[in-house]
C-alpha cells in the first residue's frame, strides 16, 4: 500500500514538473555576477544619485536592486566622532535592459544626511541583484 501511494506521488510530481506552458519565459536565479551588470558614471547632489547600469551579460535583465552607501569620511580617521551619520540603502530600477544596452537610473533618496563640519560623505552605488531573462527557444 504504501508502495503504490510512493509511486502516484512521484507520478504526480514529475507529471506537473514537465506541464509548464510552451510559451513561457523562465528567470534565473543564482549568485550575483558582479561583472555581468555594472554601475557607471555615479552623481550624487543634495540627496538625488544618478548614473547608468550597464547589461554586460548575453540575456535581458530587468529589476536591478541597487545598493546605495553612504560613507562617512572623517576628516581625522585618527580621532573619530562618537556617531558615524553613514548609511545604506537598497532600491530597484524597474525595466529591461537588452543585452549590451544601458540604461539610466535616478533615485531620490531618502536618507538624511546632516551638514557637519568634521568629515563628508563619500557615496558608492553598487549592483546587489538582478533578474535575468531567459526566454523559451520557440519564440513564445
Amino acid at each position: 500500500m504504501l508502495y503504490g501511494v510512493l509511486v502516484v506521488g512521484i507520478t504526480l510530481i514529475v507529471g506537473l514538473a514537465g506541464s509548464a506552458p510552451a510559451d513561457a519565459d523562465f528567470v534565473a536565479i543564482g549568485k550575483v555576477d558582479q561583472s555581468a551588470v555594472t554601475v557607471n558614471n555615479v552623481t550624487a547632489h543634495d540627496g538625488v544619485v544618478s548614473g547608468e547600469i550597464v547589461n554586460h551579460s548575453s540575456r535581458e535583465i530587468r529589476d536591478v536592486e541597487l545598493l546605495l552607501r553612504h560613507m562617512w569620511r572623517w576628516h581625522n580617521e585618527f580621532r573619530p566622532g562618537n556617531s558615524d551619520p553613514g548609511t545604506a540603502s537598497y532600491h530597484t530600477v524597474d525595466g529591461i535592459i537588452p543585452p549590451g544596452e544601458s540604461a539610466r537610473f535616478t533615485v531620490k533618496d531618502q536618507s538624511r544626511q546632516t551638514a557637519r563640519s568634521d568629515g563628508q560623505f563619500q557615496t558608492t552605488v553598487s549592483v546587489a541583484g538582478f533578474t535575468k531573462i531567459i526566454r523559451n527557444p520557440s519564440g513564445g
